[in-house]
């Protein structure tokens, strides 16, 4: 492609544990979880997003966080991440062991309050101490950002809004920033956009893509990212995923289909994308008709 550098290599963040499972509505074992996430270890994944320490009142689904992340097989290099939404979750995640916290905010107000019951001022209120905690534990932090290019109940997100959370997470000095279309809305042209609202303040290399794949653009998105000089990605085994607190964000970037994309541009990700398609395959078939993708 005339003009275009590609990067020698990218770093993908696999959550199809966490954000691929988190709202599938039949109950997945225990054993499962924990066959799953040794499946995307032997795959090479760098890091895997392995549960949430959320309420199970609110993601049931993830109340089992302990046993797997107790159950486990670690692969030597690999992190292994959570979501951790106030101070009582991290306490759990750390007696869990847990490498990475992950917290998480928004760039649309109405989202916010519908995803944590509070603004977005208020969600940065309530991670900070999350953070804070994370750091005196000597855990990276990663910050989650959502809704940064259209919000399901608000449409297009201002950049300007984007730059603000980015801004103040800047400031508690998270160690990642995560930056997510919630609902897989974007085109290439919003990821040109996104990138022009951060300049100056993020730059691309400087900031993860998390993608969902509702309207089958999130591979394009993603190309057009690595034209800009983003370097880390999430994405999800089989495309399972979905937010249950966003109407219509079916489905994540799919780990394999990013990796094939990657891979024919001679872009190194060390993880093995045929093993990912194996992993996904087994946890669909135990999902059977229920799979969110």
């Amino acid at each position: 492609m005339n003009g275009w550098t590609h990067p020698r290599g990218v770093r993908i963040t696999e959550v199809g544990p966490r954000d691929g499972l988190q709202n599938e509505a039949r109950p997945i074992a225990t054993d499962d979880k924990v066959r799953f996430v040794d499946a995307l270890s032997a795959a090479g994944c760098a890091e895997i997003e392995v549960s949430s320490f959320v309420s199970p009142k609110w993601v049931p689904q993830l109340a089992d966080a302990e046993q797997v992340f107790a159950r486990i097989s670690r692969r030597p290099g690999c992190v292994y991440s959570a979501l951790v939404p106030n101070l009582e979750g991290l306490e759990r995640a750390l007696a869990a062991r847990v490498d990475k916290i992950a917290v998480f905010t928004a760039a649309s107000e109405t989202f916010s309050r519908r995803n944590t019951n509070a603004s977005i001022a208020e969600s940065l209120d309530r991670i900070r101490p999350v953070v804070d905690g994370a750091r005196a534990a000597r855990r990276p932090i990663r910050a989650y950002v959502s809704c940064v290019v259209r919000c399901p109940y608000e449409g297009p997100v201002d950049g300007r809004a984007v730059r603000r959370v980015v801004d103040s997470l800047r400031g508690m000095a998270v160690d990642e920033i995560d930056l997510g279309d919630t609902i897989g809305a974007a085109v290439p042209d919003d990821v040109d956009r996104l990138c022009d609202s951060l300049d100056g303040a993020l730059a691309p290399s400087d900031f993860v893509l998390h993608l969902h794949d509702t309207r089958r653009t999130a591979l394009a998105c993603a190309l057009r990212a690595l034209q800009l000089g983003v370097t880390r990605f999430d994405s999800s085994a089989g495309g399972l995923g979905g937010c249950p607190f966003a109407p219509g964000a079916r489905g994540n970037l799919a780990t394999e289909d990013l990796c094939y994309m990657l891979s024919g541009c001679g872009i190194e990700t060390g993880v093995d994308a045929s093993a990912i398609g194996a992993a996904a395959a087994s946890v669909k078939r135990t999902l059977g008709d229920s799979a969110s993708r």
